[in-house]
């Protein structure tokens, strides 16, 4: 069984080996075991998830069994788009997926932004998993980011958005 938690610093390398092992599952057949290597090492060096894990306007968890994180969840209010959330992370492991890990995190993150009425998100065009995911859980797609994808990468992006419950 595995609980949804605030992450903390101690879970920092757990949490960039699960998103290793996710980002490769996910994104190898479509862009390269290289360029997948590459993405990893921008976006998830273990600087950039300490800072994740400071500020403040954000909230990171995981989904913890006692002895493995089994997914993970990260998302921060918007600094250009008013009373918008983003949506940054939500990674499942790839054995652990379709058990409802993934719901619970975002049902989770949700709930965390008061005064936020939108959760917007970039997803990769091509990852159809994610893409369901994501409509099923009531977002719809609202436009597409050509040329910047997941920090900076060079992927379009699809982008999708689901008003918050309250507004």
């Amino acid at each position: 069984m595995y609980f949804v938690r605030t992450a903390g610093e101690g879970d920092l390398e757990k949490v960039r080996a699960l998103l290793v092992e996710s980002f490769h599952a996910t994104y190898d057949d479509l862009h390269g075991k290289t360029k997948v290597d590459e993405l990893i090492a921008h976006l998830f060096p273990p600087s950039a998830l300490k800072a994740r894990l400071a500020r403040k306007d954000a909230e990171f968890l995981v989904a913890d069994d006692g002895r493995k994180i089994g997914g993970v969840g990260y998302a921060a209010m918007s600094q250009a788009l008013t009373k918008t959330v983003m949506l940054h992370l939500l990674y499942v492991s790839p054995a652990l997926q379709r058990q409802g890990i993934g719901r619970d995190i975002f049902a989770e993150l949700e709930t965390c932004f008061p005064d936020a009425e939108i959760m917007r998100l970039e997803v990769e065009p091509q990852n159809a998993a994610a893409i369901a995911f994501y409509q099923a859980h009531g977002f719809t797609e609202v436009g597409r980011n050509e040329y910047s994808g997941p920090g900076q990468s060079g992927i379009p992006a699809l982008i999708f958005e689901k008003p918050l419950e309250g507004h």
